[in-house]
């Protein structure tokens, strides 16, 4: 489990074929910090370290499933890509923002991106199926990162970014027409489970990709 406040970036190394799908290197100061096991949001994406890190080296690697590349956007990763990290959230600490699991619910679009002041406006399509899940002022995850929906129209999500998300996620070198990764408040994925187990022929709860 996770926050959606997002640790730190990385840059993608190396995209190699493997046996499971991909192997993906990932170079961040967060790799210090990481044993062979544990889990990791990238960008959104919960997946596994393969091997303790080797100190002084600044990277580590993860195994991508052939069904994550197809339900998520790491199919698209290629080297030079920077990417949001999280480590799994602590039983200790505190929750800043919202329940974030790194099981994608869905693939998004930038619709466009507008700058406000010091502040950005981030306009994202999301996939139909989503819509009964998203309010506004509700939350969700972008690319692993917490946001509030501040405008909703359809399935058209307006979020604004305040100066300090911009500049310590992958977002600063977003632009529009770029995938992304949609995680929708798990909360609400319950309560429609509850109230559909209860009513025979209702619509099923949306599938969604999990850790690799």
């Amino acid at each position: 489990m996770f926050t959606g406040l997002i640790e730190a970036t990385g840059t993608i190394e190396a995209v190699t074929p493997a046996a499971s799908g991909r192997r993906m290197r990932v170079h961040s100061a967060l790799s210090a910090d990481l044993r062979a096991g544990d889990s990791i949001s990238v960008n959104g994406v919960c997946l596994t370290v393969l091997e303790k890190p080797t100190p002084g080296v600044g990277f580590f690697e993860v195994d991508i499933s052939p069904e994550t590349l197809r339900v998520t956007t790491l199919g698209d990763m290629a080297p030079g890509r920077v990417v949001n990290l999280e480590r799994p959230l602590r039983a200790d600490a505190r929750l800043g923002v919202h329940f974030v699991l790194g099981h994608v619910d869905g693939v998004g679009q930038i619709k466009s991106i507008d700058r406000d002041g010091e502040c950005y406006w981030l306009a994202v399509d999301a996939p139909e199926d989503l819509g009964r899940y998203v309010i506004s002022k509700g939350s969700i995850a972008i690319d692993g990162i917490s946001l509030t929906i501040a405008r909703l129209d359809g399935v058209s999500l307006g979020l604004q970014i305040i100066p300090f998300t911009w500049q310590h996620t992958a977002l600063a070198g977003a632009k529009a027409g770029d995938r992304v990764n949609l995680e929708v408040d798990v909360l609400g994925k319950y309560v429609e489970r509850l109230m559909t187990s209860q009513t025979p022929g209702a619509t099923p709860v949306a599938g969604s990709a999990g850790r690799s």
